[in-house]
């Protein structure tokens, strides 16, 4: 499960009316609606980037576009969508790559043994 997933109820969806824009005018409106950037004194909450994801998949996914995050490891996946049959044409990075560096992780924790 990702987080844009299970966060559905808790950021809720875009309140910008976007309908009669183009598709330039559509991200623009949605950036200005984005908290600014994060520094490294003060990250985002991971609320507030869920917010901004959902957002910006408000205005791209119509033309096949989807952005996500996942879970376990807050990493953004972009997956380019067949619209008519909404299955997924490619996705970077891919599943496979997604396991391996969580696997990777995994095993980064036994091997090295943090001292601070």
């Amino acid at each position: 499960m990702t987080l844009l997933q299970s966060s559905n109820n808790l950021a809720g969806t875009s309140e910008l009316n976007l309908g009669q824009l183009s598709g330039s005018q559509r991200v623009e409106r949605v950036l200005e609606q984005l908290p600014p950037a994060a520094t490294a004194e003060q990250p985002a909450s991971m609320e507030t980037l869920v917010k901004a994801v959902q957002q910006v998949n408000d205005v791209v996914r119509p033309y096949g576009v989807e952005f996500d995050i996942q879970q376990k490891s807050a990493k953004i996946v972009t997956r380019i969508i067949d619209r008519e049959t909404g299955t997924v044409i490619r996705q970077f990075p891919s599943e496979e790559v997604l396991r391996i560096a969580e696997r990777l992780d995994e095993l980064a924790g036994l091997l090295l043994d943090q001292k601070v």
